[in-house]
């Protein structure tokens, strides 16, 4: 009994892996090399381009493929993700020379995990139905932190059956899984959590430079404040990087200020005021400015300090610079 038991989990396993889809990963970098890592150990095939680099090598450990160009990566998946930087790098790989769209055929999905233009998003979209593929925008939240641990939260737009075949792959990549709305809307759901983030970054530093100054411990204030309404994941993770001045980039201040681009774009086009929005993107522009744009962006902290001419923190929480 126990051998026809054991027969038929690996006869389970076996057709798993058959039927499982080719997964075709265009942007293994901070974000997109945990998340491919983590459908690798799933037991899917994926197949990566080396146009730029090799692929890590703890990646082609697990069993990465790799191929020369975008369109052969296209030509040998079912589902090809994307994760780049920014909408050019989207319009590149998907429409550039040797690009994905001249690699697919019928029947294939292509998805953006990218965090892009929610406009040029539905343009994208319509360009690849037209070959006879569904097209998802599926942007992440969580950060180097959530991608490492599986746990992003995935905001998709596109139709329900795409959604629906994408899902089990999302599911290994991320806990909060949600089909918001039509092609676009993944995207100005992105867009509507940048905005959230950074202004909460931007309220948790005003606090500690303010509680700083002001003679207190700024670990002590922020441990205290982790017990009350003001609690928050921000608070919690880049609270504790502004008094550890651990500015390492989990998210670079150049891509948040990219997102915020898109916001205040947006808000133009459609007759909206975001004045805090544009408040914290002038903080961004005073840190990029300053030869910041590549930390983490909760080094937002340091245009408030540098207006203060004051700063905080330190593996001791010591206090340094501070007003006589």
């Amino acid at each position: 009994m126990r051998g026809s038991a054991d027969l038929r989990r690996v006869r389970a396993k076996t057709f798993r892996r058959i039927t499982m889809e080719t997964i075709g990963f265009i942007g293994l970098g901070i974000m997109g090399a945990p998340m491919a890592g983590h459908l690798l150990d799933a037991g899917y095939k994926v197949i990566a381009s080396d146009h730029r680099s090799k692929p890590p090598a703890d990646l082609v450990a697990k069993g990465l493929k790799s191929v020369t160009g975008h369109a052969a990566v296209a030509k040998a998946a079912d589902i090809i993700i994307t994760m780049v930087p920014d909408t050019p790098q989207v319009a590149d790989v998907l429409f550039g020379e040797n690009g994905v769209a001249s690699g697919l055929s019928k029947g294939k999905l292509v998805v953006d995990m990218s965090s892009i233009s929610p406009i040029e998003t539905k343009a994208f979209a319509k360009r690849i139905n037209e070959l006879g593929c569904d097209y998802l925008d599926a942007p992440v939240s969580g950060g180097e932190v959530g991608a490492k641990a599986a746990s992003l939260t995935i905001m998709v737009g596109g139709e329900e059956r795409a959604f629906e075949r994408a899902k089990p792959i999302f599911e290994k990549m991320g806990k909060n899984i949600t089909l918001v709305g039509p092609n676009g809307v993944g995207q100005t759901t992105k867009v509507a959590n940048q905005i959230i983030v950074a202004l909460t970054i931007e309220a948790v530093a005003e606090a500690l430079v303010f509680a700083s100054k002001a003679g207190a411990d700024p670990a002590k204030v922020r441990q205290a404040l982790m017990g009350g309404l003001a609690a928050s994941r921000i608070l919690e993770v880049h609270g504790e990087r502004m008094v550890k001045r651990t500015f390492a980039p989990g998210f670079r201040i150049e891509l948040h200020q990219k997102d915020l681009n898109l916001a205040l774009e947006g808000a133009k086009a459609l007759g909206v005021s975001l004045p805090n929005t544009s408040t914290t993107q002038q903080l961004f522009n005073s840190c990029a400015a300053n030869g910041g744009a590549k930390e983490d962006h909760s080094a937002l902290v340091r245009a408030l300090e540098r207006m203060a001419n004051f700063e905080f923190g330190g593996d001791a929480a010591e206090v340094k610079g501070k007003a006589a």
